[in-house]
């Protein structure tokens, strides 16, 4: 399956390779859940509440420009409405960006946490997606599926503020100790679509055989809504120049304990009633 899929790949990309102009941009819709039952000892009207005040955390718009060889995915930021503005720890500054360039095999992110800005730098290594031939209609477009599993690093900053969060934390430390901790992953379902023979897609996915136009990862949806071939203007690709450059594995152990001290400053403050 590997070899296949590496095969359609590498057919794809000297199709597309082959042809003068092919760029565009592609227009992404997120939503994110909330696991509300960490929040159990709420009533209803705070949980709305809660929801309110999160809805700009929660759901967002990202603009994808491609080519042939790069891509950028790049959040559209807007205006909080009041009281929706969400925690301060999870605000885009409007200057993260993911760039992607095949050719280099080099993915470059640039971020903002804490008041810092990062710019990540790791290589491209090929995602090893599971082909299948089902199939569904993302407006005018075909798509296919295709699932992967991979490692989930991502830090549960819900779980930070959870009433229950702490408790859960001091009960698991002793078995940390005593066994290695589980690797924790996560299934990753992509729809793509060969009627745009570019392998881009949103976030830092890629390597199928045509635009991926959904994600599904975890309690997080990204659908494309719309997508533009070859505009009047021209489409401009720019790779991250500014910021700290670390690699992925130093940024995750900088937000882990970034991730520890909230988690502790949050728990030793719930006494008093603090509010988030």
């Amino acid at each position: 399956m590997k070899q296949l899929t590496t095969l359609l790949f590498l057919l794809f990309t000297v199709v597309t390779f082959s042809q003068k102009k092919f760029e565009g941009k592609a227009t992404y819709m997120s939503k994110r859940t909330m696991d509300m039952s960490r929040f159990d000892k709420m009533s209803e009207q705070q949980k709305k509440q809660m929801k309110a005040r999160f809805k700009n955390f929660l759901e967002k718009t990202y603009t994808l420009s491609f080519n042939k060889s790069e891509s950028s995915f790049k959040e559209n930021v807007t205006l909080d409405a009041p009281g929706t503005s969400g925690p301060s720890w999870g605000r885009s500054n409007g200057q993260g960006s993911i760039y992607k360039n095949l050719k280099d095999k080099e993915m470059v992110e640039d971020v903002e946490q804490f008041s810092k800005r990062f710019r990540i730098v790791e290589e491209m290594e090929f995602p090893q997606w599971e082909m299948s031939g089902e199939t569904k209609q993302i407006g005018q477009y075909l798509c296919y599926k295709a699932t992967m599993v991979k490692v989930d690093n991502s830090i549960d900053w819900g779980g930070i503020f959870s009433r229950r969060g702490g408790n859960a934390k001091k009960n698991d430390s002793t078995k940390v100790n005593q066994t290695k901790k589980p690797v924790k992953t996560q299934m990753i379902t992509a729809w793509y679509t060969p009627q745009i023979p570019v392998s881009a897609g949103p976030e830092g996915y890629w390597g199928l055989p045509g635009l991926i136009l959904e994600i599904n990862a975890g309690r997080t949806t990204m659908l494309c809504t719309e997508i533009i071939i070859n505009p009047e203007d021209v489409v401009e690709i720019k790779k991250p120049s500014k910021g700290k450059e670390v690699s992925r594995e130093e940024y995750d152990t900088m937000m882990k304990v970034k991730s520890e001290e909230l988690r502790e400053r949050f728990q030793n403050r719930r006494g008093g009633g603090r509010r988030f």
